[in-house]
């Protein structure tokens, strides 16, 4: 049984700085790929970024690409999600996921966290 827990939101003003973290546990060899997703209030779900546990290559979301990172530590079994420069149309729950392949459709993803809620002030 997969296990995702989210941490690290919060209420940050804009142009400011937050840290998520994603650990992992129960996850098999062919899950290569964690991504990160969101949910803005009266929106869908959508892609943020995405990583490959093994080649480490990554995939961003066109409204994040230059102010977000997506990495990993293998050892730790956790996934972060560096984020600069935020703006208010970041607020959102944030969720980590893991799947085989790091795309950025939610359907391909198999296991899902509980999310962690990201404020940013105007």
């Amino acid at each position: 049984q997969v296990q995702l827990v989210e941490s690290g939101g919060g209420l940050v003003q804009a142009g400011g700085s937050l840290r998520l973290s994603c650990a992992t546990s129960g996850r098999t060899f062919s899950m290569d790929a964690m991504g990160w997703f969101r949910r803005a209030p009266g929106k869908e779900r959508g892609f943020v970024a995405a990583i490959s546990w093994t080649s480490g290559s990554t995939h961003y979301a066109d409204s994040v690409k230059g102010r977000f990172t997506i990495s990993r530590d293998n050892a730790k079994n956790t996934v972060y999600l560096q984020m600069n420069n935020l703006r208010p149309e970041d607020t959102a729950l944030y969720y980590c996921a893991a799947g085989v392949f790091p795309t950025p459709i939610p359907g391909t993803y198999t296991s899902w966290g509980q999310g962690t809620q990201v404020t940013v002030s105007s």
